[in-house]
């Protein structure tokens, strides 16, 4: 059930802990002492306006960056300059602004890269599709054929993405990082440039991977309607720094959100 109630239920113990986080490039500071968590089994959103240090936050936990101040506690361990296949073995998965699969592979084929961590055997076994390897490979081909059928998308299992539209090539993106099996789902922008009706469909997925997997989701979003509708909390970043952090509706009706994001008119500024 996607129900408020039913969703407040589920969500347990802090899973992730960013404490402090300061990230700077040269003279340019992406993030500043930003703290907040994340619970296990919640959907957290992540907003703010364009340069904001969104995105850079997401690289700062799954380990595409490391910042020069603060730490991230991940299941109860500090991590200290983790690397993103590392993240990825310890269950951290990330989709990313600009679509990056393979684009000459098929469906099947790019969502089978998201095994990669939890394969034991070598590639070159199983290029060779010999012995021990060739039982894992089926083993992990039909675990990916359950995410196809999970986001609908059989009857584009063997067409190379290339030639996918936009919709489903996001699509295939989830599909691969479902395919790792995450405890913690990234999701930069999942919904970037879609019309409304893939946003419909992206958001339904988002909720059943919540709901069905039990898979903890931080995502980037601005379609406020959309974080509205999925997200149990809200943290609000703006040049950087923290400015809010609580439930959608606390956020909206946060007058620095509404100042640095929003866009709407003080009370006190309204006419008599």
């Amino acid at each position: 059930m996607h129900t408020p109630e039913a969703r407040a239920r589920r969500i347990g113990e802090v899973i992730l802990d960013v404490q402090n986080i300061t990230l700077r490039f040269g003279g340019v500071v992406a993030n500043s002492n930003v703290s907040f968590d994340i619970r296990k089994g919640e959907i957290r959103a992540i907003i703010g306006p364009n340069g904001a240090g969104k995105s850079s936050m997401l690289n700062v936990i799954n380990g595409f960056y490391h910042p020069q101040e603060g730490t991230i506690t991940w299941k109860g361990k500090a991590r200290t300059k983790m690397q993103p296949h590392e993240a990825a073995a310890t269950g951290i998965a990330r989709t990313f602004q600009n679509i990056a699969l393979f684009r000459g592979m098929s469906t099947l084929d790019n969502i089978m890269t998201g095994r990669v961590t939890k394969m034991k055997r070598g590639l070159l076994a199983h290029a060779l599709h010999w012995g021990p390897a060739l039982k894992e490979e089926i083993e992990h081909r039909s675990f990916v054929e359950q995410v196809i059928d999970f986001l609908e998308i059989q009857h584009i299992r063997n067409v190379p993405v290339g030639r996918l539209p936009y919709g489903l090539q996001k699509r295939v993106e989830l599909g691969r990082a479902l395919a790792a099996e995450p405890e913690l789902l990234l999701l930069d922008e999942p919904m970037a440039g879609m019309n409304l009706e893939e946003k419909e469909d992206m958001s339904r997925f988002i909720l059943d991977v919540n709901d069905e997997f039990g898979t903890t989701i931080a995502l980037i979003e601005h379609d406020m309607g959309v974080v509205m509708d999925l997200s149990d909390r809200v943290v609000v970043l703006d040049h950087g720094s923290k400015i809010a952090d609580g439930t959608p509706e606390e956020v909206q009706s946060d007058q620095r959100v509404i100042d640095a994001y929003l866009g709407v008119a003080h009370d006190d500024e309204e006419e008599a």
